[in-house]
């Protein structure tokens, strides 16, 4: 179940497009899948500063299996991001924008609204003790050797590697749940 009807989800995507100066022909020129909100997320995890990490509850079963089989070998994984909204992500790209960065160059890093893994509440971007941060260096940890060998077995993929095909840097942290459901 989606959060909003299609016309309206697209109404206010274009919308955000116009405002944050997003070229209309950037997803289908990079291949970007339109990502739609479910209509309920649980929480899958809370930090022990308080800060709730919100999923779908198919994503969450799968992040606590993953999660929990990365322990017994000894692997601690962190939750650093999870769900988050088309307007949340347009207001990370208005800070960037605010801050001086070009479009061209936040587009990079960051999906444009409507275009996140993360709006559909299957995403997790993940760390680890000796890499709390998302970076590239990510990459060289345990916690994404792991990753690497034992993720698919819980559904979850490593969505942009090295020369994605989507125009994007290359994100060793960002890790999204795949069923067989589809949002929009």
């Amino acid at each position: 179940m989606i959060a909003q009807p299609l016309d309206a989800y697209l109404q206010r995507i274009h919308e955000l497009f116009i405002e944050l100066g997003i070229p209309e022909e950037l997803p289908a020129a990079r291949g970007l899948a339109l990502c739609g909100e479910p209509a309920e997320l649980i929480i899958a995890e809370t930090t022990p500063q308080g800060r709730a990490f919100y999923l779908t509850a198919a994503a969450t079963v799968a992040w606590h299996a993953l999660k929990q089989a990365a322990a017994e070998d000894g692997i601690a994984l962190l939750m650093v991001s999870a769900f988050r909204s088309v307007d949340y992500q347009a207001d990370i790209i208005r800070r960037k924008l605010g801050k001086g960065q070009a479009i061209d160059e936040i587009l990079r890093v960051l999906a444009p609204p409507g275009y996140s893994e993360h709006h559909t509440g299957r995403a997790i971007d993940i760390g680890s003790d000796d890499c709390p941060e998302l970076g590239e260096r990510f990459e060289q940890t345990a916690a994404f050797q792991w990753l690497s060998r034992n993720a698919q077995r819980f559904q979850c993929f490593l969505s942009f590697p090295r020369d994605n095909r989507f125009g994007y840097v290359y994100e060793p942290w960002h890790w999204c749940y795949r069923d067989d459901s589809r949002n929009y």
